[in-house]
């Protein structure tokens, strides 16, 4: 059956999506749910699965370009033998109506090859570019696969790579593409297991959710619309092993136009062969992926690194969607193997590529000394985050009234807290406890006593809006660049589930496996500043929120203090400041200061005791 993939909703706001990057091309077989492009909106960057499993028949949607919601992205033959699914491919609506008669009566013709000649010759055209794609089936054109919904406020996608090519066999679930937002780079898994048959959407190109990405269909029938071959009576005698041959070639042998069926039949006797095992060797790294065995999946582009640097992928933890093997992953294990003698054999170099994989997946930005070195000197494109950080931060300093108030805060208290603390919740939490989540406390607390800051203002309709509930983004740091997770409904968390979210939605943002709804709807944002050692920094805002606190670095410094009895000392304390950056069409000097001071008490305090059970 012909399945079109179209492009998701991502997001209330959002209304397309711009194909970054393909992972499966026309005649790849995709398993379902394995990423089949990159999709990029103006709020995430996300993969677009497949829903179903089969051939990639068509790519709708090119590489670079833009799809609305419900667009077709690409059609998926899953091999049932149907019609198009979902009306989205033209497969569906073309076959309809008089087109339908016409292969009703040519479906039982497969016997009787000399009786093509009588339908008419301009309609049948349509059911012979149709019957390739199809699984046995006359009327089917494969599945296309399509832009699912990435975010609430995510509308389009840009695909950034493409990881299979027309005429690949692909696996259900796995991965066709790499798409793009503004929010989340991701991979696009195919939704059945075939062969990719078309791209719609060429790299670099911007789909929208619903936009067809490629199509899937049977592996059997898609080079027959790729082949120019004028032997058709070879055909039915290779055919004749596959019981689903038959019923596809006899609408190709009906169309009066002889030069479309020549092509159509010939690429089966020399295409069939190569893709049957094409399959199995990508079948093999599906199942390492999940099973642990054999070589896990890899694009050619790190394949081609990994052997440059005699590294062993079947050693690695790949930090992508679904365990995909990184480039990341492949330079990190080349770092690991620099530092061990150059004469060691492949076992010990895979401890040594496996103990850096979490490294990898953890760490802010893993990347090499050689591969910055390697920058130098070179003219590179930005990578989708790259560039959206570039339209958002201008376009916020554009939109808004921005300055920042800085206040320093004494967080002695808390750094001697979290000291006594700190062993027994990692044991007891299994997180790390950080200053973070005593800076986020505090802020949250503070939003709900002042909704003048927890609020946006918009401009056109000179309206204020005060959020109900407090949703916190917190600024992480990725290799692929800044990221704002949202924290959903964050005051209603403790110190140990802030705690708990933090460090979740960090490594998952940092792993790619970030969802697009944990990058929007964020009604204010925590900037970690002071994690490199800044100790202060001016925040531009996230629109359209109408401030953000950074949080510098802590460090010790003598500072004079007053006792109970009003007498000044010097003494060291650990001291941090914390930038504010508000928009002052909604939030006054004033009304910042309050702000900053109400979360410097609570800060200062220290009383959160009964937050860690002590």
């Amino acid at each position: 059956m012909a399945y079109s993939v179209t492009l998701p909703e991502l997001g209330e706001s959002v209304t397309e999506g711009t194909v970054t990057r393909w992972l499966k091309q026309e005649g790849d077989s995709v398993a379902v749910d394995e990423p089949l492009l990159e999709i990029s909106t103006d709020k995430v960057d996300t993969e677009v699965p497949s829903p179903v499993a089969g051939t990639v028949m068509k790519i709708s949607a090119q590489e670079d370009e833009t799809v609305e919601v419900g667009g077709e992205l690409a059609v998926i033959d899953d091999g049932s033998g149907g019609g198009a699914e979902t009306g989205g491919s033209a497969a569906s609506s073309e076959s309809s109506g008089s087109a339908q008669p016409q292969q009703e009566q040519e479906a039982p013709q497969p016997a009787q090859e000399q009786e093509p000649a009588p339908p008419a010759a301009q309609p049948e055209p349509e059911p012979a570019q149709q019957a390739p794609s199809g699984s046995g089936s006359s009327d089917g054109s494969g599945t296309p696969v399509k832009l699912p919904e990435l975010g609430e406020s995510v509308t389009e996608g840009t695909v950034t790579r493409w990881l299979k090519q027309v005429g690949d066999s692909v696996e259900v679930d796995e991965p066709l593409l790499e798409i793009s937002t503004d929010k989340v780079d991701t991979e696009v898994p195919s939704p059945v297991a075939g062969t990719v048959l078309s791209i719609e959407v060429n790299e670099d190109e911007t789909v929208e959710v619903g936009g067809t990405l490629a199509t899937i269909g049977d592996k059997n029938a898609q080079p027959a619309q790729e082949a120019p071959a004028p032997k058709q009576a070879q055909q039915p005698e290779q055919a004749e092993p596959r019981q689903e041959a038959p019923a596809q070639q006899a609408p190709q042998s009906q169309p009066a136009q002889p030069a479309q069926p020549a092509e159509q039949k010939q690429p089966e006797p020399q295409q069939a062969p190569p893709k049957q095992p094409e399959p199995q060797a990508q079948a093999a790294p599906a199942a390492s992926d999940s099973d642990g065995a054999g070589t896990p999946y890899v694009t050619p582009l790190v394949r081609k690194l990994a052997a440059e640097h005699d590294i062993d992928l079947a050693s690695l933890n790949g930090s992508g969607v679904g365990g995909r093997i990184r480039k990341q992953d492949v330079l990190a294990a080349v770092d690991a193997k620099q530092k061990q003698q150059p004469a060691a054999a492949a076992e010990p170099a895979q401890p040594a590529t496996q103990s850096s994989a979490p490294a990898a997946a953890s760490a802010p930005a893993p990347v090499s000394d050689s591969e910055k070195a390697a920058l130098r000197g070179t003219v590179q494109k930005a990578n989708r985050i790259r560039q959206i950080t570039a339209i958002k931060t201008r376009e916020s300093l554009q939109v808004s009234a921005q300055l920042t108030q800085v206040h320093e805060v004494d967080v002695t208290k808390i750094a001697q807290l979290r000291q006594r603390a700190k062993a027994a919740f990692k044991e007891r939490e299994g997180v790390n406890l950080t200053f973070l989540p005593f800076f986020a406390k505090a802020t949250v607390e503070a939003l709900k006593q002042h909704p003048n800051v927890n609020a946006s203002y918009n401009e056109d309709t000179k309206e204020i809006t005060y959020h109900g509930a407090v949703h916190l983004g917190i600024a992480v740091d990725t290799e692929r660049g800044l990221l704002s997770v949202v924290i959903n409904d964050a005051g209603e968390l403790s110190l140990a589930g802030l705690a708990h979210r933090i460090a979740d939605l960090a490594q998952r943002a940092r792993t790619n496996k970030i969802k697009p709804d944990e990058l929007t709807g964020g009604t204010f944002t925590v900037t970690n500043i002071g994690s490199n050692g800044a100790l202060f920094d001016t925040p531009i805002i996230v629109q359209p929120q109408s401030g953000m606190l950074g949080t510098g670095a802590v460090v010790k410094r003598p500072m004079v203090i007053a006792d109970t009895d009003g007498n000044d000392t010097i003494a060291v304390r650990s001291m941090a400041y914390l930038p504010l950056t508000y928009d002052h069409r909604l939030i006054d000097g004033a009304d910042a200061g309050r702000f900053v001071t109400t979360i410097k008490q609570r800060l200062e305090e220290g009383n959160f005791e009964y937050e860690l059970g002590l």
